[in-house]
């Protein structure tokens, strides 16, 4: 199913600008953006996968990973087809990097997806397992339902979007994770085809518009996970965010261009822990790997939240966002 997108330019010759993400592809008549997912036709530009999902699943917000919002709950999950990164490492390129065009989609129109989440017994509904922003229609229209049902949005996205588009999207998304990949605009360059300024310009925007926000950095041995890089990301939080906002550091495994990169030396992540919290993180969790992922109050280590797996255990401890053992506010959204 196309439609036709709502960020977009008409330029001379035929050709039309896309602004939807910063990469602002300047395309030529029947050809497709950088994405793969819009098109020119006629000289209007459209999006090629309104609907077109490439998987869906009830998953624990933890898996997003959310920590701190609507903890223990359910999540309607997502995927599409897409993206505007070409990331060397990634997870889900065989839907990430292919277009819907050339691969079986399921079709979900937003009614009915709000109506699945909500059958699930979900309490959200998270865009995920590709860039969520190239399907910015769909989510959008999707999100305007689930509002009005009761339910919450969540983004799990690479923060690559334009300005324009988030504009569109912080009234409609309550939550967002955003993989922030690295401080280094070089390796955003040459393993994502992207660069870094304006990720961190949208992740400043999402935070100063009051959402929800966590962060992940998967750690790639001998790429990102330099102690300079860790300590210019923790401290790009603490000064330009908060010290409350929860970063997952995440064990990276040889996957798809990048086979030959060993995983990372689980010392590396425990060291990125040690980094984050001298420089005043509150909340720093480590993903890919066992080991303590609980949540704990940062002021008194009153244990507020257990984790097994994605066995989520609230010990009640938290009253009115306070620890109920020493008064700290903490961050967590609950509804």
């Amino acid at each position: 199913m196309i439609v036709e997108s709502i960020l977009y330019d008409k330029l001379d010759n035929g050709n039309v600008q896309c602004n939807v993400c910063n990469h602002r592809c300047k395309i030529a008549e029947n050809k497709l953006g950088f994405c793969l997912t819009r098109k020119n036709l006629n000289e209007k530009l459209y999006s090629c996968n309104y609907a077109s999902i490439s998987s869906q699943a009830i998953d624990p917000i933890e898996k997003k990973p959310l920590y701190h919002f609507l903890p223990g709950s359910l999540a309607y999950s997502i995927g599409g087809f897409g993206c505007n990164m070409r990331c060397l490492n990634c997870q889900n390129y065989i839907i990430s990097q292919n277009s819907n065009e050339y691969n079986e989609a399921i079709k979900i129109l937003p009614e009915t997806a709000v109506k699945n989440a909500i059958n699930a017994n979900c309490m959200s509904i998270a865009w995920t397992y590709n860039e969520p922003t190239m399907y910015l229609e769909y989510t959008l229209e999707t999100a305007l339902i689930s509002h009005e049902n009761g339910l919450k949005n969540i983004y799990v996205s690479n923060g690559y979007m334009s300005e324009e588009a988030l504009n569109l999207l912080l009234p409609r998304i309550d939550a967002f994770n955003i993989d922030l990949k690295s401080m280094s605009n070089e390796f955003y360059i040459n393993n994502c085809q992207a660069k870094l300024d304006p990720i961190l310009d949208n992740i400043k925007s999402i935070y100063n518009h009051k959402k929800h926000l966590e962060i992940t950095n998967l750690l790639i041995t001998d790429y990102n996970d330099s102690y300079d890089l860790i300590k210019s990301l923790t401290d790009f939080i603490v000064t330009e965010l908060g010290k409350d906002v929860p970063i997952h550091f995440s064990r990276f495994f040889p996957y798809y261009k990048m086979r030959d990169v060993p995983p990372t030396e689980i010392s590396k992540l425990e060291l990125a822990k040690e980094i984050a919290t001298e420089s005043g993180l509150e909340y720093v969790y480590l993903g890919n790997v066992q080991t303590d992922q609980n949540s704990y109050c940062p002021d008194c280590g009153e244990l507020l939240i257990e984790r097994n797996g994605y066995n989520t255990i609230s010990k009640s401890k938290i009253k009115n966002n306070k620890c109920i053992n020493c008064g700290k506010k903490l961050n967590f959204i609950y509804n």
